[in-house]
């Protein structure tokens, strides 16, 4: 994982990070749960009762995922290594399979997060340190 965008968050697990869409700005999650181990994708949300606004799950590397045994609808995005969304599924139910083949990485969200902030096939992400001494600011990192 070492060339892709989820690199800041290797670096340094301990800071709030941000994810955001490079095309318009808007900040997808600011609570970044990672699933980078087999245990953790293995797991992934299945011991959550939901996923609060702000939050998302990026499980690599990976390039399908499933909802079986989960409690919650899940909007999912599916990026390559650089962070360019290459499929992405609006609240997918429990009982599902979503897959991209050219996918690197998933991102996990609460249902209508994608809709909401105008993120979709084609748009790239990142994710760079939050600035907590002014909490609108993000560090590109």
């Amino acid at each position: 994982m070492s060339g892709s965008f989820l690199r800041p968050l290797l670096r340094d697990i301990s800071p709030k990070h941000a994810l955001r869409n490079v095309r318009n700005g808007h900040v997808l999650a600011t609570d970044l749960i990672v699933a980078f181990d087999s245990k953790t994708r293995k797991t992934g949300l299945l011991k959550h009762d939901s996923l609060a606004d702000g939050s998302a799950m990026l499980i690599a590397p990976t390039n399908a995922v499933h909802t079986f045994f989960m409690r919650f609808p899940i909007d999912i995005a599916f990026v390559n290594r650089d962070g360019l969304i290459v499929k992405t599924y609006a609240a997918v139910p429990p009982w599902r399979i979503a897959a991209a083949l050219r996918a690197h990485a998933v991102i996990e969200m609460p249902p209508g997060t994608l809709a909401k902030n105008e993120t979709g096939v084609g748009d790239i992400l990142s994710i760079s340190q939050e600035d907590r001494s002014d909490p609108g600011k993000t560090k590109i990192t």
